[in-house]
């Protein structure tokens, strides 16, 4: 990959003038990435991808004949990426019922009524409002839906609560509360029938055009189902994409290390121009607030209570397995013995495989043992974060506050410690939770707040600068799927996958980075969204 880049690069450089169907980007506030030219004025695109980075004095040669847009001081960026997101999940639910928004349970009630007369299916919805949880049970959606399965659950997806049908369907007691946390969620909720190829299609058109309008040019989806990666391959066969996509295959611990060269030949078989499947994706814990995750030492709040875990010689041989094969290693670790088991997993293969041009992340981190800090730039493991879940006030983190204790707690999301000990740091969003916008995690990265600074940031030690969070949203997140000689910096040669942002994210008050606006997004010099009011040369 780097080879042909190198040759792109001499081709669009060997002539300096302008080219049929030149582009040419001037006076912006162009922030590179690129180390060896942080800053620009101008961007020059031939052929979808970066024929020139620089100031005004060096475009004269392809000004002839080229179309010119003025920024007029606009910010230009790499696109950015999501290094961890449910794309088709989340696409799937604006395809279904909605009730996030929601204000009493009559209102609830009559969204939940009217999906129920337009399906002759289960009744499905997504969204149910936290404070609205409080007062659903069985008997409320028995009474709300009486001849058919119905089953509905809160954006995240870790609360859920199901009618006397939909209990039966999975299992359960069609007599019981009806509210469901846990492996009960996940019985029932895999009884709902599954989407169509057709379904899948609409939902990746949806939730593409969505996170093009937010500046995404390019997204990791931490968890694919098998029908989901067809899905892509399909779609990018069709040339249908208009996001990069980098998919996890999944992992059963149970399957054992075997199972590896299943996904090898799948990883092969589905490589395309915008899509590859060369992740592999391993969940080693569950959730902090549920008691779920692996913890070295017992919860605060649940003395017998240390959560599962996986057999270490077990991972160990899996992962092994992984990284022999170049799998891009992406593992869920939320407790601190769980963050432990998988860093010992990755220095494990490393001592048996050698050196390798590994890209291995560790998402979420809800907990890290600081000792365990130094390994992530020792071994070279990427922290990937999900920079909404720091603020203070938000569901799952006071429950994990109180379930972790005064102490651990302060080593909740440790971003600016796993930085410090020269650890890369990638963030993304997880939708379909709260937001997809990058402008917003990279607040939220930077403050550890909510977006309007109503509360002080838990460990602000832990925040992180603009620049790095930009960075965690662009470079470092292409380098960590192996796309870094395509994109993530602006510099010529690469494809010109840009954002251009309304306002200078270095010089707007922190507090007010949420609130700057997309203006264009190009994929490889195309435009996939150009805001209201923008002029676009046509």
């Amino acid at each position: 990959m780097r080879l042909a880049a190198a040759l792109l690069l001499v081709l669009l450089t060997a002539t300096a003038h302008a080219a049929p169907g030149d582009l040419i980007l001037r006076d912006g506030a162009v922030y590179t990435l690129n180390d060896k030219q942080p800053r620009a004025s101008a961007v020059v695109i031939r052929a979808g991808h970066i024929a020139y980075v620089g100031d005004e004095s060096g475009l004269k040669p392809y000004l002839e004949g080229a179309r010119v847009v003025d920024l007029h001081g606009a910010m230009v960026l790499p696109g950015f990426h999501d290094a961890h997101i449910h794309p088709l999940s989340g696409g799937m639910r604006m395809l279904q019922c909605d009730l996030s928004g929601a204000k009493s349970l009559q209102e609830l009630e009559a969204r939940v009524k009217a999906e129920a007369s337009a399906t002759h299916a289960w009744v499905f919805c997504n969204g149910v409002p936290d404070a609205l949880g409080k007062g659903l049970d069985r008997a409320t959606l028995d009474a709300w839906v009486t001849d058919r399965p119905t089953f509905i659950r809160t954006t995240d997806g870790f609360t859920a609560w199901a009618n006397s049908k939909a209990l039966a369907s999975g299992g359960l007691d069609p007599k019981g509360a009806g509210i469901l946390k846990g492996d009960d969620t996940t019985r029932v909720r895999s009884k709902v029938p599954p989407p169509s190829p057709a379904d899948y299609r609409e939902a990746l058109k949806r939730v593409s055009a969505l996170a093009n309008s937010l500046g995404i040019t390019s997204v990791f989806d931490a968890a694919a189902t098998p029908d989901m990666v067809q899905a892509y391959h399909a779609a990018d066969l069709a040339g249908e994409l208009t996001l990069r996509v980098t998919a996890t295959q999944p992992v059963d611990p149970a399957q054992g290390p075997g199972q590896v060269d299943a996904l090898l030949k799948q990883r092969e078989r589905m490589r395309g121009k915008r899509f590859r499947a060369e992740a592999a994706k391993l969940f080693l814990d569950g959730e902090l607030s549920e008691h779920t995750a692996s913890m070295l030492v017992a919860y605060a709040d649940a003395p017998d209570e240390r959560g599962p875990t996986i057999p270490q010689d077990l991972l160990d041989a899996i992962v092994q397995r992984l990284d022999a094969a170049g799998f891009l290693i992406h593992m869920h670790a939320m407790g601190d013995a769980a963050v432990r088991a998988g860093l010992d997993a990755i220095e494990h293969a490393m001592q048996k495989d050698g050196a390798a041009d590994r890209r291995d992340q560790i998402a979420h981190l809800g907990v890290v043992d600081p000792a365990d800090l130094p390994r992530f730039g020792k071994l070279g493991v990427t922290g990937n974060f999900t920079s909404l879940w720091f603020q203070p006030g938000d569901e799952p983190f006071l429950p994990a506050q109180q379930a972790l204790g005064p102490e651990r707690a302060k080593w909740m999301y440790p971003m600016g410690s796993v930085r410090a000990a020269g650890g890369r740091v990638t963030l993304g969003s997880d939708w379909p939770q709260e937001t997809l916008s990058p402008l917003d995690g990279i607040q939220y990265a930077v403050t550890r707040q909510p977006l309007d600074g109503g509360q002080p940031a838990p460990q602000p030690e832990q925040r992180i600068g603009v620049a790095q969070a930009i960075a965690a949203y662009t470079r470092d997140a292409a380098w960590a799927v192996r796309e870094d000689a395509v994109d993530g910096t602006i510099e010529a040669g690469k494809a010109a996958d840009l954002v251009v942002l309304d306002q200078d994210l270095f010089k707007v008050d922190v507090m007010s980075i949420h609130k700057t606006r997309v203006l264009l997004t190009l994929l490889e010099g195309d435009p996939l969204y150009v805001a209201p009011g923008f002029t676009w040369p046509r």
